[in-house]
């Protein structure tokens, strides 16, 4: 967690038995932050001819641009990418992928994130740094 502002220190309270004194704060903080080089795991969303949307953590705009060179991606009401195995990338499988790029835009206060999904990103050898789901 980043501390980023104090936006107010309310009025203490001294707590009976203890003598503690408990102060009501707001501030804002960033909890979640993603960055280039990162291998994450996120959940499919959406579904496009030419990549799919991801939800990994706080976040839903996270978009692969690419996915694993041996996927097709098949049309239809419910699109997926299947390779010559039957393998399928589907609305909520979950995936490893790594961060080509993030930002961060402040008027919709959360992180927009393009990666990739063409790597084996489950080796172990990788060190994942966040699971969220």
């Amino acid at each position: 967690m980043t501390f980023t502002t104090l936006e107010r220190i309310g009025e203490g309270k001294v707590r009976e038995h203890t003598g503690d004194v408990l102060f009501p704060v707001e501030f804002s903080c960033v909890t979640f932050k993603i960055f280039r080089g990162e291998i994450l795991e996120g959940v499919v969303d959406k579904i496009l001819k030419h990549g799919v949307f991801l939800r990994c953590g706080p976040t839903n705009k996270v978009y692969s641009h690419e996915t694993m060179a041996d996927y097709k991606y098949v049309p239809g009401e419910n699109p997926i990418f299947m390779n010559e195995k039957m393998s399928r990338i589907e609305k909520d499988t979950v995936v490893h992928f790594i961060v080509v790029g993030a930002r961060y835009v402040e008027a919709d206060k959360e992180f927009q994130a393009v990666v990739s999904l063409g790597g084996d990103y489950s080796d172990p050898s990788h060190k994942m740094l966040f699971r969220f789901r």
